[in-house]
């Protein structure tokens, strides 16, 4: 099976501030179906609020962010799943429940993870 990462940005979410529990509720309502369904691997948000660091090889951190990556934040799921089809059907329910558009990507097959 293939491990699928379905993530948004924050920016994406756009609805009335009293519509927050009732997202909040459906996007729960989805991840516990994933995990019913037996797929769930891993699923979070950013906390936009911790500054990234960056560790080089000596330990060395510094306060900074790949330029590609500047803006990386939102909501992140990882679904193993046996087709691309079900992992999209999976994000078309990530999508109503979050009320945004979700981008979906492979992982590469690794047989250690």
């Amino acid at each position: 099976m293939t491990k699928y990462l379905i993530s948004f940005p924050s920016s994406a979410m756009r609805f009335p501030q009293e519509d927050l529990q009732s997202v909040s509720d459906a996007a729960h309502a989805v991840v516990q179906e994933a995990k019913d369904a037996g797929v769930w691997v891993f699923g979070g948000g950013i906390d936009e609020s911790v500054p990234p660091v960056m560790v080089d090889g000596t330990g060395t951190v510094i306060e900074a962010t790949y330029p590609e990556t500047k803006h990386l934040e939102g909501g992140y799921t990882v679904l193993e799943v046996p087709t691309r089809e079900e992992a999209l059907e999976w994000a078309a329910k990530i999508a109503v429940a979050c009320r945004c558009a979700q981008e979906v990507r492979a992982f590469q097959y690794d047989p250690a993870s």
